[in-house]
């Protein structure tokens, strides 16, 4: 096939005809001459047995010369087995991805296909199955460690050491669960990455056996008798708002996890059943707390002055919530009681253990904890299940505390089965 077969005059000539025409000028370039009177390059090519055409723009905006220039470039580019017209699209799309990213950065959001971008996605699909606090303390997380590291990068770049770069230091100052939970979650987002064609591969796994594992450090509670007696008798000594007194009573007689006993409802108390029944925030179960005499008479004595609430332990700046989280734990601290000795959780390790020396079945202490099976099936069936013994088994804790403050019997007895 000739090569530059015609003159600048011949296009520049070109008239319009009823029908639409072409002008070859060898090589695959043609002049595209309509009817309507427009004319334009393109370049015409074979590849994989499937004849293309890859447009070059108009005439005599795109000149002849620069016409013959466009087409070398795609004639080599057929020549080494690539395809014009998709490195055009490529091109395009990524010009298009370019000026969406500006518009994104004016607007103060992550470019598109970066980390944060898909790890936002990520954090929308998890938004409807965790609770806020949890979803709000997972994109801090990313907001204090990942995302000034790595948020920025495509995410098809981001590689091993890129995340160890983040976990390193967290290890350097021995927050092992926090580097643990922020390099699996780092995981899971590659994982929803995976499923959706964004990468291929997860270079978060080769991380996790670069954090040293995390022994769980169990919350401080007291177990033996006499030191048991020691704190009931301090309890009951304490000085702080009345409030604060009656929940720091109650919260060894029911053994429920403090978050649970501070946003304690009226609604959800029967005084007349002597039951607390309330949906449980960590595993979405109903529960049935048995009252024991003594949790009855704090709790009457309780509503007298919060009654009127719908929290059982206002906030005592009274702005419709409960009691915060803190105050139990900094009553305990007022009576001398350190983090290390004892905290709000430590009543029910402190039931939990002398109730299986007393010879109480582990089943029903299990239940009364509110330790939960994972088949969530099988655990709403359960919610009832020795409810008999557990309020057989709540009074005679009751009872046994009251023993204990009195200053005696504080051996534990065992029960007698049968």
């Amino acid at each position: 096939m000739a090569q530059k077969i015609n003159k600048e005059a011949v296009y520049k000539s070109a008239k319009p005809a009823e029908k639409d025409y072409f002008i070859n000028d060898g090589e695959g370039l043609y002049m595209w001459v309509k009817a309507k009177g427009s004319k334009l390059w393109q370049f015409v090519f074979t590849l994989d047995s499937k004849r293309k055409r890859l447009p070059l723009g108009p005439y005599p905006k795109i000149s002849l010369a620069l016409a013959r220039q466009q087409a070398d470039i795609a004639r080599e580019q057929v020549a080494n087995g690539i395809d014009p017209v998709e490195i055009r699209k490529q091109s395009k799309a990524e010009k298009q991805v370019k000026q969406q990213n500006k518009i994104r950065q004016e607007q103060g959001l992550p470019i598109i296909n970066s980390f944060t971008d898909i790890a936002m996605k990520w954090f929308e699909s998890k938004q409807r199955t965790i609770e806020k606090a949890t979803y709000n303390k997972k994109l801090r997380r990313f907001e204090l460690h990942v995302f000034p590291t790595i948020g920025h990068m495509p995410l098809c770049e981001v590689r091993s050491p890129d995340i160890f770069t983040i976990v390193k230091p967290l290890i350097e100052q021995m927050k092992l669960d926090t580097a643990h939970r922020t390099r699996a979650e780092i995981s899971e987002i590659f994982d929803y990455a995976i499923v959706h064609g964004f990468v291929e591969y997860d270079p978060a796994q080769a991380v996790a056996k670069q954090i040293p594992s995390h022994k769980a450090k169990h919350r401080p509670a007291l177990t033996e008798p006499k030191d048991v007696a020691k704190l009931l008798k301090d309890i009951y000594s304490y000085e702080g708002t009345f409030v604060v007194q009656q929940a720091l009573r109650l919260s060894p007689l029911i053994f429920q996890r403090p978050g649970e006993i501070r946003q304690m409802l009226w609604q959800d108390i029967n005084l007349e059943a002597k039951e607390w029944r309330y949906l449980v925030t960590k595993t979405k179960i109903q529960h049935i707390v048995p009252l024991s005499n003594q949790a009855i008479d704090i709790l009457v004595t309780v509503q007298e002055v919060t009654g009127n609430n719908n929290y059982v332990f206002p906030s005592i700046k009274n702005n419709g919530r409960p009691m915060s989280d803190g105050t139990i734990g900094k009553a305990l601290k007022n009576l001398g009681y350190s983090s290390n000795d004892m905290c709000p959780h430590g009543f029910r390790t402190t039931a939990s253990t002398l109730l299986n020396e007393q010879g109480w079945s582990p089943d029903a202490i299990e239940r009364q904890l509110s330790h939960m099976p994972k088949d969530q099936v099988r655990a709403a069936y359960n919610r009832a299940q020795y409810l008999d013994e557990r309020r057989k088994l709540m009074q005679s804790w009751a009872d046994y505390l009251d023993s204990l403050k009195a200053g005696a019997n504080v051996v534990p007895f065992k029960r007698k089965v049968g």
